[in-house]
């Protein structure tokens, strides 16, 4: 743990462009690894209440497969309806390099 970041997992276990389910402190987080970087969102739809990790990834944003709002990895904005409201973005850092990275991720939104 490095000031208040948790690792998640390596960065060799997330496949570009393939959204994965992670738990941190009871939060359900959607982390996504996609054009040379890895985004961390709550992986709970705004709209549906529906896990994003489930979704597809395309142009740094998660779709949410119930009824296709799309969120913006960097924002956490929606980019079309039937969603209105973002979802929280959170902080991640990479430490080490190579497949055997360590992915950590903070609870503190972004700003």
């Amino acid at each position: 743990m490095t000031s208040g970041f948790v690792k998640v997992c390596a960065l060799g276990d997330l496949e570009e462009d393939v959204p994965r389910r992670v738990e941190l402190d009871d939060t359900p987080v959607c982390v996504v690894r996609t054009e040379g970087e890895v985004f961390a969102v709550n992986d709970i739809c705004s709209h549906a209440n529906v896990s994003l990790s489930e979704g597809e990834v395309e142009d740094c944003q998660v779709e949410c497969w119930l009824h296709g709002s799309s969120f913006d990895l960097r924002t956490g904005k929606p980019s079309g309806l039937p969603a209105t409201r973002p979802i929280p973005v959170y902080p991640v850092k990479i430490e080490g390099e190579g497949p055997g990275a360590a992915v950590l991720v903070s609870l503190s939104q972004e700003s």
